[in-house]
């Protein structure tokens, strides 16, 4: 039998939670922690969908990226997502921070999406950086980068450099513009500042702004392999979620 606490010992052994930044708040957010797992979901973020699909599917867990308790909650109504998860008793663990910056988390995982290889943890950030196959331009990498995430208005700079090691950051982490630098030929994040981009741009440093959503769902969505491996009783069902901010 598999348990709450089972399937969450087994992430803080690959993603430790004690890792998280200290504005984070990942962890066992909802439920009981001895309760059996047969069913689990997998979301990057805890939507009203998202539980209205667990509760249609009789499961006992949510596995999410983004933490379903984060910010100060005022009021719970009936029908929000937290709501919902009590009322079906529906447990929820949220893998945040401690996954982007674990080596088999996040980064790790869109690094490989992108094909890259000899792929290592940047110390003391969230980034990964890895290897292309083959030296090439860089408004090529961005035009393969946008269709292997499937991107729609993906920004970026300095399109004639020719790149060979790329780092990649998860979501929004451009504050590690500087650490991506010195360890890569080019840039990869989901969110990036406008400031951030035309600082690169004034320093001839190609980054890709590709989008938080595109950086992160199927990075955080590969943990369901593993998880199946380890926990054949259960079935892991992936959520299916789509980018809710459209782009032309």
């Amino acid at each position: 039998m598999t348990t709450v606490k089972n399937i969450y010992d087994y992430i803080n052994s690959i993603a430790p939670f004690d890792t998280q930044e200290e504005w984070d708040n990942a962890g066992f957010l909802i439920g009981e922690f001895r309760k059996e797992v047969k069913k689990a979901v997998l979301c990057l973020d805890v939507t009203k969908a998202v539980t209205q699909l667990a509760a249609q599917q009789g499961a006992e867990l949510i596995l999410s990226h983004h933490p379903v308790i984060f910010n100060p909650i005022s009021k719970i109504e009936k029908g929000c997502a937290i709501y919902t998860c009590v009322e079906k008793n529906i447990a929820v663990i949220s893998a945040h921070t401690n996954f982007d910056r674990a080596k088999c988390g996040i980064n790790y995982n869109l690094a490989k999406r992108l094909g890259l290889k000899n792929i290592r943890q940047i110390e003391n950030s969230f980034l990964a950086v890895g290897e292309l196959e083959n030296e090439m331009r860089f408004d090529e990498f961005a035009k393969f980068a946008s269709k292997t995430l499937k991107v729609s208005g993906l920004r970026y700079t300095c399109g004639e450099k020719s790149v060979k090691t790329v780092a990649v950051g998860g979501g929004a982490c451009d504050e590690y513009l500087d650490e991506a630098m010195s360890a890569a030929d080019c840039f990869l994040t989901g969110e990036m500042k406008y400031h951030f981009m035309l600082d690169s741009a004034e320093m001839g440093y190609p980054v890709i702004s590709a989008g938080h959503y595109e950086t992160e769902y199927e990075s955080f969505i590969m943990l369901a392999d593993t998880l199946r491996k380890m926990f054949p009783d259960v079935e892991f069902i992936e959520s299916k979620q789509v980018n809710p901010v459209s782009a032309i």
